[in-house]
């Protein structure tokens, strides 16, 4: 799993993606810890060892699994790597690889830049690829950026490769190795060991992380065995249907999945006792196979995934419109946008939960629930019978490597819409393969075979793009998605979280839908959109704060953080702050990123609780002085007290130190802009304009200030060269459609104001100034 930074933050982690604090402790050689000085007893595990005394079976499976060597000790048994003295350079990184008597070494640049020998402690999974962890004294273990591609040679395998290779990542970046994005004991750690502690001491900052078990063992998914033990110690009594286990998998029992004689479609339905809406299975494996920021430290195997983690929804740069796989997010938020998770299907229907491999080889594992002589047949598939394009997985689970070498399929098993992917600018697995081929050339083809209706239109990714994009109309198609329970909820939730703000009347009655939602997801992401009405109109979260899940109520706490506790009904009181508790202590688990306190500070500010507020901007400055979140939000905090010389000081401090963000020089422009230092603050303007020149609202703000200033022809340059790099900036056709009026030009004006209402035929604004122009126009004939 790759756990998600808090809400706040602000750089996209890369690589394995962990997080860490800057170190006191420069180069040096860091000796190895005592054999197993991480792993400590925990109340109610017993271990694989004792699993293994009674299911043999099972234990030999697994033992060969990926789960087995997730990680492990740095010996000669579990290290790939070649640590015979070779040196590798690949241009912008360095690195040693040697062995000292019984330790393996990596000589490389440390925490303040200098080379020097770490000793490596564990070894970080095993195929296709293998990390090395680096133990330091203050608990952290930090990921090495070098991996060992352990394919075969054959295979272009058994060499070295940064993971990175591109970015030079200088000891300063938290993106390097020893930096604050690299640590195991925050990210990575829960899912690649059994009965983790993280063990962080948010009061000195150091870790003391233990597990019951090095890698991931069979408690990990069936929960602590002691119980259980008892339980086949005492007789095995049948009187209690889960065996002492806290986590029951068994979702295959009772029943098998058959074919219809009478079914056309060729697809088998589940016989058997009715599975759980949302089967135990999925959410035991979700924690570890999604993208999810954690609720709660530690969580054991059994709860549900949204008491003890926020999901990613599909977002941005993590995946394409259409729900395809993008950004390393794992394989839940595929498989719960499928049609196989509505039916009922498990994660142990295609694997083996125990040698972790598939259950049939090639595509006899998709004919456990698809009639072969329905689907795997030239008239289905359209390719030559035996190819590796006839397989089912070429076409409905397309494959992005992750990691240089880490080929991961696409688990939402969706059906292959090359006329879709070229309107929202997505690949397609059609010219994926067919390299050269157009797109519209693979839609034409599947219209001769299938037909021009399909049966996922209108398809969902339409109304997704639209809403990214802030198009016109989207908000009726995104509320028409969020709103359709023939969806699946990551989908409507997916849509909920892009409705327009301020809400239009199709918006307003979607979010009042989904408030309802029998869902959780799709409630908590409704919840989410309520941050943008003013307090008074918050207060219908109020009945959400004793939901039943967990991730639903502390939305519901978020939502109503700025409305006094006296204007809530007296019988919800008691309910905001169990449910505040909740939340607070949901961005406690992030104790040891700056972003957590960021967050908390938000909240308190907005309780009105200012000394608990700045207390946490300290808190996160203490854990990194130059964060940009931090610093950019005390600022603003600072200015809302009054105080405008601290909020520009912070700011300062900011650009200094992150003189390529534009979000940097932005926000001291409008600091300085609101203490009336407009001609000051043209240069920072100009500046974020640059630095980001795909971000219109930069230039937009530049050219506004500009404009102010009575520099209006250099103004309406600024809005001219905007409007060609984003035709569709509202807010730039607006300046420039008002500047062209002043100015007399009532041709271009109108023509600009004209293309800003096409944008959004409910748009006032542009309407309104359409009209004056066209009026003006009638009444003065003669102006160009």
């Amino acid at each position: 799993m790759k756990t998600d930074p808090p809400p706040i933050a602000w750089r996209a982690a890369m690589l394995v993606v962990l997080v860490a604090l800057p170190f006191l402790i420069a180069a040096l050689l860091v000796g190895p810890p005592a054999p197993r000085a991480a792993e400590r007893a925990r109340q109610g595990f017993v271990g694989s060892t004792t699993c293994a005394t009674c299911h043999a079976a099972e234990a030999a499976a697994w033992r060969d699994s990926d789960h087995a060597r997730a990680m492990g000790a740095a010996t000669p048994t579990n290290v790939l790597g070649d640590f015979s003295g070779v040196s590798i350079v690949d241009g912008r990184h360095t690195a040693t690889f040697l062995r000292d008597g019984e330790r393996y070494v990596i000589r490389t640049d440390g925490p303040d830049g200098t080379v020097a020998d770490f000793v490596i402690t564990e070894t970080f999974g095993v195929d296709p690829l293998q990390q090395y962890l680096v133990l330091f004294p203050d608990g952290r273990r930090q990921a090495l950026p070098w991996a060992w591609d352990s394919r075969s040679r054959e295979q272009g395998g058994q060499r070295w490769f940064h993971l990175a290779a591109n970015d030079p990542l200088p000891a300063t970046d938290p993106l390097h190795w020893t930096g604050r994005e690299q640590t195991w004991n925050f990210m990575c750690a829960s899912c690649h060991s059994t009965g983790l502690e993280r063990g962080y001491d948010a009061t000195t900052d150091r870790y003391a992380t233990t597990w019951t078990e090095i890698s991931v063992g069979c408690e990990s998914c069936h929960g602590p065995g002691a119980a259980h033990v008892a339980w086949a110690q005492a007789g095995a009594r049948n009187d209690d249907p889960h065996r002492g286990l806290s986590t029951w998998l068994r979702d295959r029992s009772g029943g098998a999945w058959r074919f219809a004689a009478d079914d056309p479609r060729g697809i088998a339905r589940w016989e058997g006792p009715p599975r759980q809406s949302t089967p135990a299975q999925v959410e035991t494996c979700a924690p570890c196979h999604a993208r999810a920021r954690p609720l709660v430290p530690d969580p054991s195997p059994g709860g549900r995934f949204l008491d003890t983690h926020a999901p990613m929804l599909l977002e941005r740069g993590e995946y394409h419109a259409d729900g395809q796989i993008q950004g390393e997010v794992f394989e839940w938020g595929s498989f719960a946008q499928s049609r196989m998770s509505r039916a009922g299907v498990v994660c142990a229907d295609c694997h083996d939960p125990h040698r972790g491999t598939l259950r049939a080889e090639g595509n006899a594992v998709c004919a456990q629930c698809h009639l072969p002589a329905r689907f795997d047949t030239a008239e289905h598939h359209r390719h030559a019978p035996g190819s590796a394009a006839a397989q089912c997985v070429s076409c409905h689970m397309p494959a992005v490597t992750y990691m240089g070498v880490d080929r991961r399929r696409d688990h939402a098993f969706s059906i292959p819409r090359p006329d879709v992917a070229a309107q929202i600018g997505a690949r397609d697995t059609c010219t994926t393969c067919h390299i050269g081929r157009p797109q519209s050339w693979a839609a034409r083809h599947i219209v001769e075979w299938f037909g021009p209706r399909r049966r996922d239109d209108p398809h969902p990714a339409l109304a997704i793009a639209a809403g990214r994009d802030g198009r016109p109309g989207a908000d009726a198609l995104l509320a028409a998605l969020a709103t359709n329970r023939a969806h699946a909820p990551i989908l409507r939730a997916t849509a909920v979280s892009l409705l327009p703000m301020p809400p239009s009347p199709a918006t307003a009655q979607a979010i009042g839908a989904t408030l309802l939602d029998p869902d959780p997801l799709v409630r908590a992401a409704a919840l989410r959109t309520l941050d943008g009405l003013h307090p008074r109109n918050r207060l219908h979260a109020a009945r959400f704060l004793a939901d039943e899940t967990r991730l639903v109520r502390i939305e519901a706490a978020r939502a109503l953080a700025p409305v006094p506790l006296d204007a809530l009904p007296e019988a919800a009181r008691p309910a905001f702050t169990r449910a505040w508790d909740e939340l607070l202590a949901s961005e406690r688990v992030a104790a040891e990123r700056p972003e957590a306190h960021v967050n908390i500070a938000g909240l308190l500010a907005a309780r009105g609780d200012m000394a608990g507020a700045e207390a946490a901007y300290r808190d996160a400055l203490a854990r990194d002085a130059t964060h940009l979140g931090a610093l950019v939000n005390l600022a603003d905090f600072e200015a809302r007290r009054g105080r405008q010389d601290a909020a520009e000081a912070a700011l300062r401090r900011a650009v200094a130190a992150h003189p390529r963000e534009a979000e940097a020089h932005h926000a001291l422009a409008l600091a300085l802009a609101r203490q009336g230092r407009a001609a000051d603050a043209l240069a920072p303007l100009a500046e974020a304009a640059g630095l980001r020149p795909d971000e219109p609202r930069y230039a937009y703000v530049q050219a506004i200030a500009l404009n102010q200033l009575r520099r209006t022809e250099e103004a309406a340059a600024v809005l001219r060269a905007n409007i060609a790099r984003h035709p569709r900036h509202r807010d730039s056709l607006i300046a420039l459609a008002t500047i062209e009026r002043d100015r007399a030009n009532l041709v271009e004006a109108e023509r600009l104001a004209a293309e800003a209402a096409a944008l959004n035929p409910t748009d006032r604004e542009a309407a309104a100034l359409l009209a004056q122009l066209r009026a003006l126009r009638q009444r003065l004939p003669g102006m160009r």
